[in-house]
């Protein structure tokens, strides 16, 4: 069937050619002829299924969020033990990081913009709050087996599992020049990983 009329597989076409490009040139940066071309579509279908290239963008944003989510889901952190939870969580953040840096480029890309299109989806809202309650849980009973000390804030505490390796990588470059290291070789990256989970570990522990 071709795209024109299979309506799914052509939306999903320009969302990820739409996901290349952003990730690449930003919003600002990024041509929505570029994408049509990519995407094997044209101006018109695009602009017929997101209306603009701002809209576009938001819709990438919102599926890359969905994503991220997805495979946390799927990590069944429930029903482990709250240090094993925790340390399940860190390692997936790391190597997801590692493995989609155009996550990474597109958040910097809505940060410039300073949030102002996340700020109006409902859709990401709804999908970080069963990661926060899932968190919750998770230092409910840790606190309960006297693992973790009360009171952690589950939003800090994933601000901190995430901001520890986004920092590290978005930063690479600088940080490689300033401290003479190859931050990404295999040894730094596995040792940044040890530090990041050390680290978040600690700062809960009673």
């Amino acid at each position: 069937m071709k795209n024109g009329r299979d309506p799914a597989r052509t939306r999903s076409r320009i969302l990820e050619a739409a996901t290349a490009e952003f990730a690449r040139h930003g919003l600002g940066g990024a041509r929505v002829d570029r994408i049509a071309a990519q995407a094997g579509a044209n101006k018109r279908m695009l602009y017929y299924y997101f209306g603009s290239k701002e809209e576009l963008f938001l819709a990438v944003l919102e599926q890359s969020y969905a994503q991220i989510r997805s495979a946390e889901r799927a990590l069944d952190l429930e029903h482990r033990d709250p240090r094993q939870a925790l340390r399940r969580l860190v390692d997936f953040t790391w190597k997801y990081y590692l493995e989609h840096p155009e996550f990474m480029t597109l958040l910097n890309s809505e940060n410039l913009h300073k949030g102002r299109h996340v700020r109006r989806s409902q859709r990401v809202r709804q999908l970080h709050s069963p990661l926060v309650e899932t968190l919750r849980a998770i230092l409910r009973r840790g606190e309960r087996q006297r693992l973790f000390r009360a009171g952690v804030d589950p939003v800090q505490l994933y601000i901190s599992i995430a901001g520890e390796g986004y920092f590290y990588l978005c930063n690479r470059y600088t940080l490689s020049r300033i401290f003479d290291r190859d931050l990404m070789a295999p040894r730094a990256l596995a040792g940044r990983a040890r530090h990041i989970t050390q680290t978040i570990l600690n700062s809960v522990r009673r």
